[in-house]
């Protein structure tokens, strides 16, 4: 006989099938803000890491996306200047996408309806208890499947970044984006 009913596939199932929801009803604030899930993933990441900024390869870790993924995606929001980069002043192989100004006001702008559409559809169908059980859940999930989820931000000394890079500063931010 086989398992058509396990438990396990019905996880697996209802987890899908919220994901599949949850984006279909952020979708539309994201689109009219001019932001694609991962253009929106991307800026939420970066404004939420210390120094609103992460290295390109942990940016990638972070969305899952391959080294030459998140490139395409930091150019096009660097075109919209959203986004921008800078050089590692003592380590030339490295470089951090920065959100700009822009970036946050983009961001601003879509956060207010965007935070009512999570409340609408997730956190507000949930008891403080169940949400802050579903949240440690979800955060044991991610750091098994995904360890690399939140790479970049950990505490610790922020490396130089070199002054004709155009640095921009910002007070550190503890993160966990997921």
């Amino acid at each position: 006989m086989l398992p058509f009913d396990d438990p396990r596939l019905t996880a697996m199932g209802l987890l899908a099938e919220v994901f599949t929801g949850l984006s279909a009803k952020t979708h539309p604030t994201l689109a009219a803000a001019g932001l694609s899930e991962i253009d929106f993933e991307t800026l939420i990441r970066l404004a939420r890491s210390p120094g609103r900024r992460l290295r390109m390869s942990d940016l990638a870790a972070q969305t899952s996306l391959s080294t030459s993924g998140v490139t395409r995606v930091v150019d096009r929001l660097e075109r919209e200047r959203l986004v921008t980069r800078q050089a590692c002043a003592t380590d030339r192989r490295t470089s951090y996408a920065v959100i700009t100004e822009a970036g946050i006001d983009r961001l601003a702008g879509v956060l207010p309806q965007h935070l009512a559409d999570i409340e609408t559809w997730l956190t507000g169908l949930l008891s403080p208890d169940r949400l802050a059980a579903f949240l440690d859940a979800l955060r044991t999930v991610r750091d098994a499947v995904r360890p690399c989820a939140t790479a970049g931000v950990q505490p610790g000394p922020a490396p130089e970044i070199r002054a004709d890079a155009g640095a921009h500063r910002s007070p550190d931010t503890p993160s966990d984006a997921g």
